[in-house]
């Protein structure tokens, strides 16, 4: 974990470096062009250098110790420092759009050189490598403020490359177009900070876990001896990379309270060594080994759900002969729109084999893969 902060902070100040370094020499460029576009390509190099001031920030105080007030952390605050990136991205775009718009209303006659060309072009090559080298460093930090660091710094790319042809095609036909260009990507900007503030707020709400993750925790559980099937895997994201979560086992109904403190006490350890992920809590779902009625009562049960579509399986089945009561946990896709309606259908099929039983079925959701 303290590798992944490091790492995020160094590349945080290369972005720190690199803009602030293109926003002078290109502020000078604009001023003396008098191009509008240049001069609106280095505040925006200014707004990419803040956007990696705040990933700093936002990363240190990711890292700050859990207290009474917050005892799971603070990682979550990585979150909020991309949606306030995003939203750094959304004002560039509005602001460029606005001074776009007043230049096509109010013209003015910018004056390129050579010099002006090649310290865009310069620009443009460096954005380009900043940015892929970013995104592709927050894809594997799994920082969402670097992947929108990296897409605002190709976004730029863009900008600056528009820019460049608008003062190839104004060097040739006195023809300036650059204000026109500059309104378009403008809008594709807008979008771009909208579409990140969206995944930065799906984050934010709790999106579903990486499948592979998911993949690996069952692997490890199933793997220990005497476990039967898992299931219920449920995970709370405390920032990125920062999982509590639980899980439940199946195990034959033969096993000893002490048998299973072991085999909790090995899930625990094995998938936090391997995955990071701590496991606060593993249900027990016992499995008759003995009974042939409730044996019987599981493969009829198995038959009238595969007749049902959108039914994935079930587990944590449960017949108490004495008080006539039946109890499992059906799996559902959420493709299903009405769980409650399939529920019943399933309950009054049951019915036909036990009539004077009770049924108490329980929705369970495909959260994990």
């Amino acid at each position: 974990m303290e590798n992944r902060e490091k790492n995020i902070i160094k590349t945080s100040f290369i972005g720190i470096l690199v803009n602030i370094v293109l926003a002078i020499f290109k502020a000078v460029v604009g001023l003396l062009s008098h191009s509008i576009a240049i001069t609106l390509d280095a505040i925006n190099n200014l707004s990419d250098a803040l956007s990696s001031l705040i990933t700093i920030v936002g990363t240190k105080l990711s890292m700050m110790r859990p207290n009474k007030k917050h005892p799971l952390g603070y990682g979550r605050i990585e979150y909020l420092t991309a949606a306030i990136i995003a939203c750094l991205v959304l004002y560039a775009g509005i602001t460029s759009l606005i001074e776009s718009i007043k230049s096509i209303i109010n013209p003015g006659k910018p004056h390129y050189s050579l010099v002006t060309l090649f310290i865009v072009f310069v620009g443009v090559i460096t954005k380009i490598i900043l940015g892929e080298y970013t995104k592709k460093q927050g894809k594997r930090l799994h920082s969402d403020s670097l992947i929108n660091s990296g897409e605002d710094a190709r976004f730029d790319a863009i900008i600056s490359s528009a820019t460049l042809l608008a003062a190839i095609l104004f060097i040739f036909t006195s023809f300036s177009i650059e204000a026109y260009l500059a309104a378009v990507i403008s809008i594709f900007i807008i979008k771009s900070g909208i579409d990140m503030l969206k995944n930065t707020l799906s984050d934010l709400l709790g999106e579903r876990i990486d499948p592979s993750l998911s993949k690996k925790i069952k692997e490890i559980v199933n793997q220990e001896e005497g476990v039967q099937g898992s299931y219920d895997l449920l995970l709370h994201a405390y920032g990125p990379d920062r999982y509590q979560g639980s899980i439940h086992v199946e195990v034959e109904d033969t096993m000893s309270i002490n048998e299973f403190d072991t085999l909790s006490r090995n899930i625990t350890n094995r998938v936090i060594d391997e995955t990071g992920v701590i496991l606060t809590g593993i249900g027990l779902y016992s499995i008759n080994t003995k009974d042939p009625l409730i044996l019987d009562a599981k493969e009829k049960l198995k038959k009238v759900i595969s007749e049902h579509e959108g039914i994935l399986g079930f587990h944590g089945f449960y017949l108490n002969k004495e008080e006539r009561f039946i109890q499992v946990d059906l799996i559902f896709s959420f493709d299903v729109e009405d769980c409650d309606h399939l529920v019943k259908i399933v309950e009054d099929e049951m019915k036909n084999y036990y009539p004077d039983y009770t049924f108490n079925i329980q929705i369970d959701l495909d959260i994990s893969d």
